[in-house]
């Protein structure tokens, strides 16, 4: 099978975490993009460690996988129109600067869209073009956006931790990774509208519009009460049991979301007669008296370690297993047969395999994230030459 995305040319003006990881998935899935950095810096994120590997920050090789590496200056005249040119021969442009930066340097949207009269240089109207922001390109267009900042002033931290702790980030860039995935369903919706109207369009996302639309049963809750939701640690605020509960040796996560499952757990712990019982009966009645039913359900838990109980549940058809690492993680993807990486390049870490799966396609490694204007020369060859088609450019990589 052809790649989905073979045959697109997407100009990535973007850095540090949203907008890379958007386009390393556009990447797998077929797509050539052309990753443009500063010269002799490059992208933030390649000073983000430790971890270091053989080139660079492991950080950087987390999202920048299979992608052309092209330094440009974009306060030069000369690199600002080989950026220009970049843009009317891309089918999508990626971009993450603050709003108006670009159109300053003559790569906003309209300005790539329609051309230049003044110059004579051609618009481009079949582009696909993504901006990612942090607040918006309205009021909040002038604040600057990162992941920790928006999980603070957005509300994710505050329903994070355990209920007497300071409000929590989550481990990871979470608001970044969503926004990403927010801006692929939109560039691919794009390119899907492109297909029926011949015109391009521009998607428009941002960090805080992105987490609001995740927060899902929690801002449901809130729009529905009125009352902001708060802290709970590992509990469910609709969901009993929900939550992790001690064993002999260490913690197991316990999910029971309808009375079925309570009802397996009980009778797999010894305690069967709660399912009958009218305070755990029912979800709403196990969520009123979650206290009690943690306690009873520990006392039972604690007489076993986390692997005899997992072992129990897993067979009864109680969703649960024990708290682990990233490590055990990976082990448990493998064990399950999930391939959940590539093999790593020369000099490189491996990668976390694209999550999504395509009958007949499979993204594979891909190319190596790439070297500082590693293909500089070819890229801006290319960019100078005649015939703009992805065959000379992939013909031209192939002889270099």
């Amino acid at each position: 099978m052809t790649a989905p995305l073979e045959g697109l040319l997407v100009a990535d003006f973007s850095r540090v975490l949203a907008g890379p990881f958007a386009t390393m998935y556009l990447a797998d899935l077929g797509a050539t993009v052309v990753k443009v950095e500063r010269p002799g810096s490059g992208d933030d994120t390649r000073a983000w460690g430790p971890p270091w590997t053989e080139h660079t920050s492991s950080y950087f090789e987390s999202v920048n996988r299979s992608k052309l590496g092209l330094t440009l200056d974009l306060a030069d005249p000369a690199d600002q129109a080989m950026a220009c040119e970049l843009a009317r021969r891309a089918d999508i442009l990626v971009e993450n600067f603050r709003p108006g930066t670009l159109d300053r340097m003559g790569l906003g949207y309209e300005q790539v869209r329609d051309g230049d009269p003044a110059t004579g240089r051609p618009g481009n109207r079949g582009i696909v073009y993504a901006s990612i922001t942090g607040y918006g390109s309205g009021a909040g267009a002038s604040i600057p956006g990162y992941d920790f900042v928006v999980q603070a002033v957005g509300g994710l931290m505050s329903i994070t931790g355990e209920p007497d702790a300071p409000a929590q980030k989550v481990g990871v860039a979470l608001v970044d990774v969503l926004t990403g995935k927010d801006a692929v369903i939109g560039i691919l919706a794009g390119i899907a509208a492109r297909a029926r109207s011949g015109e391009g369009v521009r998607v428009e996302v941002d960090l805080l519009s992105s987490l609001l639309g995740a927060l899902v049963n929690q801002a449901s809750g809130y729009l529905a009460t009125g009352t902001p939701p708060q802290r709970m640690g590992n509990r469910h605020p609709s969901i009993a049991p929900y939550e992790t509960l001690a064993c002999a040796d260490g913690q197991l996560a316990v999910a029971c979301g309808n009375d079925g499952q309570f009802r397996r757990l009980a009778a797999a712990v010894g305690l069967a007669h709660l399912a009958d019982d009218a305070a755990y009966a029912t979800n709403s009645a196990r969520v009123a008296h979650r206290d009690a039913l943690a306690i009873a359900l520990e006392g039972r838990l604690r007489a076993q370690p986390v692997a005899h109980w997992d072992g129990v549940l897993r067979g009864v058809g109680v969703p649960a297993g024990p708290v682990g690492d990233i490590g055990s993680a990976f082990a448990l993807a493998r064990d399950l047969g999930l391939e959940p990486t590539y093999a790593a390049h020369p000099g490189h870490v491996a990668q976390v395999r694209n999550p999504v799966r395509l009958s007949g396609h499979d993204p594979g490694p891909g190319m190596p994230p790439p070297r500082l204007g590693e293909h500089d020369a070819v890229v801006r060859g290319w960019l100078s030459g005649g015939d703009p088609s992805l065959a000379r450019l992939a013909l031209d990589l192939t002889e270099c």
